[in-house]
């Protein structure tokens, strides 16, 4: 049987709906739900003494429920369709003495001014909104002003809808200028399988007098999961917080049929401020052969450490996902501006929304486990945050690692998921001079975390791989003894430099940050200090470096090239560049050049690369061979940075057995007795995937 239009014009057609209602028969037609779903957002709107009016009622059996769960009797149903009405007279007949059906086009309605205290649109405002012709807009303005006269001040109109952007934004529009306030709730779904995919909403339009010269505009959004009502800046703003919500309901209608191909992003926000409260990443393993016990997990990444390859690359969940055996696991990613009581009230928080993310065939009171590090959730404590002009906002915040160690870590809020700098912390030992505690038979309190930066410890990999490529300086033995001339472009939190200065007794260290900001923090927050020895100068890097070049090129004999080593550690502030370390300005071959002119003949110049634009990165390669003869590069395993150590002469091409001779011999010196060294840290290691380009 054929019971929908030929075209969508002929929604408003009365022919088209005295046709429909004679091939449906006595079956009631109920658009975008029934009783029972749209029950709790009706009994907010709608008192028992109202009087109600129903437009485009069909045969739906809303109003007979309506009034036979006493929400309301008072109430009258129109509609253009004279089969409609007929029936709906004959059903309720006498059963339902002061509820009325009457044929009559609501956009030409006879009832007096200000008669009603609501009006009910389930489905309508959809029906003729089909499209945004000028004629179907000019018919909805007469309908909205139908409306507007028969309801009374302080008068609801309840719009029942699928909530198209054109649909809701003509709505929003239309009676927020009229100075009524719009709410707009999203239905709670029932759990059974739904005519739509798409969630139902309600527009609740509540008519005040409209104040002459008053922009005032009070847009709210009521989610399914709580009461109280988010307030919104414009209509552009709710429309967008809908579009969110029917995304998300399609993105769980699909997960539930089907295995993601790839890995799904979304963000939960919290019922406050609409502020991201959890990260979640739905990773499939098709691998994994499912049964009853492994089919869906989810795992609580514990705070401050949502950054770490495992957990912060689609690779690294890809491998947590096949390890931990399940056939699908949800990630939870703790965002730094929440708070979270444990791991109990965070399982109890999110149980009910990441059963909407279940696979397909889960069964409806599966039990699944959640899942984490140690079974708890992480410590995170920000120490500092602030904005800077140059770097944006930004947070110093402590972070529990594996164990017993703490990181204390810079992050720019830009580029949220990358840590900046980081250091290990210290645990603090007893005081000089300081006796021991008796031990106490009561509960010991937990220790305190540490505060202290170890500055022997490199936690970035890529440091690691910059010290170790001043094993290609020139000469027979790279002592640490031997005067040094280092110039690092990039503060950060100052552990690159500091470990140079404290380990390279000879070291002279100038240090180039374009950010005063950074140097307030990395003195503040990471032990970083100026000497003798330490020099830092506020100034963009290419200025600087072209400043030095200038003066070399203009007097070579009074102003040598003076550095043994340069090093490049400076992000990119442009997040649109595939290349965010360094800015492309940093690799431009006359720039290059310049830091060619100040770089001794046997010195080494250094640079982090983080690259994921795969042209980019070839065309920043083939700059760089153009000005340096040697070119070597060192990959570092799970991230996406490469260290390139870069040579004026190609006479100083070493093998890989040399460069692991000369390792082994400057690692030997470096380490003192009696001066930390990170046991992990083995400069062959670094040196031994190096390959020559």
């Amino acid at each position: 049987m054929e019971l929908l239009p030929r075209s969508p014009g002929e929604f408003g057609s009365a022919r088209y709906w005295d046709r429909f209602f004679r091939q449906r028969g006595q079956r009631s037609f109920e658009w975008y739900g029934a009783f029972p779903e749209l029950c709790p957002v009706l009994h907010k709107y709608v008192r028992p003494r109202d009087k109600v009016l129903v437009v485009g009622c069909g045969n739906s059996e809303l109003s007979e429920q309506m009034y036979d769960m006493g929400m309301c009797e008072d109430i009258v149903n129109i509609d253009i369709s004279d089969t409609a009405i007929r029936q709906m007279q004959e059903r309720s007949g006498s059963k339902r003495p002061k509820m009325s059906y009457l044929l009559m086009d609501m956009l030409q309605m006879d009832f007096p001014d200000a008669h009603f205290q609501v009006v009910l649109d389930k489905g309508t405002l959809d029906a003729i909104l089909t499209d945004e012709e000028e004629a179907t807009l000019a018919k909805v303005d007469k309908m909205f002003a139908e409306i507007s006269r028969v309801l009374q001040v302080g008068g609801r109109y309840l719009c029942i809808s699928l909530a198209q952007a054109h649909v809701l934004k003509k709505a929003v529009e239309y009676f927020s200028q009229e100075g009524w306030v719009v709410r707009v709730h999203q239905l709670a779904s029932s759990g059974n399988k739904q005519q739509f995919v798409l969630p139902v909403f309600v527009y609740v339009m509540t008519k005040f007098r409209k104040i002459s010269g008053s922009a005032l505009q009070i847009l709210e959004i009521c989610p399914e999961e709580q009461d109280k009502p988010m307030r919104v800046e414009s209509a552009e703003q709710l429309v967008a917080a809908v579009k969110d919500r029917q995304y998300y309901a399609l993105l769980c209608s699909q997960l539930s049929k089907t295995p993601c191909g790839e890995q799904v992003s979304l963000d939960l926000c919290d019922k406050e401020r609409g502020r991201p409260r959890y990260t979640l990443h739905v990773v499939d393993s098709p691998s994994v052969k499912p049964s009853r016990d492994n089919r869906f997990a989810i795992f609580i990444i514990p705070q401050g450490r949502e950054t770490e390859w495992l957990f912060g690359t689609e690779e690294g969940r890809r491998q947590l996902a096949t390890s931990a055996g399940f056939g699908r696991l949800v990630t939870v990613a703790l965002h730094r501006e929440q708070h979270y009581e444990g791991m109990e009230d965070i399982q109890a928080e999110l149980s009910g929304k990441v059963m909407e993310l279940a696979p397909p065939g889960l069964p409806a009171r599966q039990q699944v486990p959640f899942l984490s590090v140690g079974g708890d959730i992480g410590v995170r404590t920000v120490r500092h945050c602030d904005t800077s002009p140059l770097s944006g906002e930004y947070v110093v915040e402590d972070v529990k690692g594996d164990g017993t160690c703490y990181f204390r870590r810079l992050i720019f809020l830009r580029n949220r998921n990358v840590v900046q700098s980081e250091a290990r912390l210290l645990s603090p030992g007893p005081l000089p001079g300081q006796k021991k505690r008796r031990k106490d038979k009561k509960k010991p309190s937990p220790p305190e975390p540490p505060t202290a930066i170890d500055k022997s410890y490199l936690c970035c990999e890529h440091h690691k791989a910059m010290v170790a490529g001043l094993c290609l300086l020139g000469g027979p033995d790279p002592l640490p003894g031997t005067p040094l001339a280092v110039l690092v472009v990039g503060l950060g939190g100052g552990s690159l430099p500091l470990f140079i200065h404290d380990y390279f007794s000879q070291a002279c260290v100038a240090v180039v940050e374009i950010d005063p900001s950074m140097l307030e923090v990395a003195t503040r927050w990471f032990g970083f200090c100026q000497g003798d020895r330490m020099r830092v100068h506020v100034s963009d890097g290419l200025d600087y470096v072209t400043k030095l070049a200038t003066e070399v090129s203009a007097l070579p004999s009074v102003a040598p090239a003076q550095y043994d080593a340069i090093m490049f550690d400076v992000d990119s502030k442009d997040l649109t560049v595939g290349m965010s370390c360094p800015p492309p300005a940093f690799v431009e071959k006359p720039f290059l050049q310049k830091v060619k002119t100040i770089l001794k003949p046997e010195g080494v110049f250094v640079l982090n690369l983080v690259c994921r634009d795969v042209r980019l990165k070839e065309s920043v390669l083939a700059t760089l061979r153009e000005v340096f003869p040697l070119l070597y590069t060192r990959r570092i395993e799970g991230e996406v940075n490469e260290i390139l150590f870069c040579q004026p002469s190609p006479e100083g091409r070493r093998d890989p057995t040399e460069l692991g001779v000369r390792a082994r011999a400057l690692e030997g010196d470096l380490r003192q007795p009696g001066r930390p060294w990170d046991s992990s840290y083995v400069l062959a290691d670094m040196l031994q995937a190096v390959k020559i380009l």
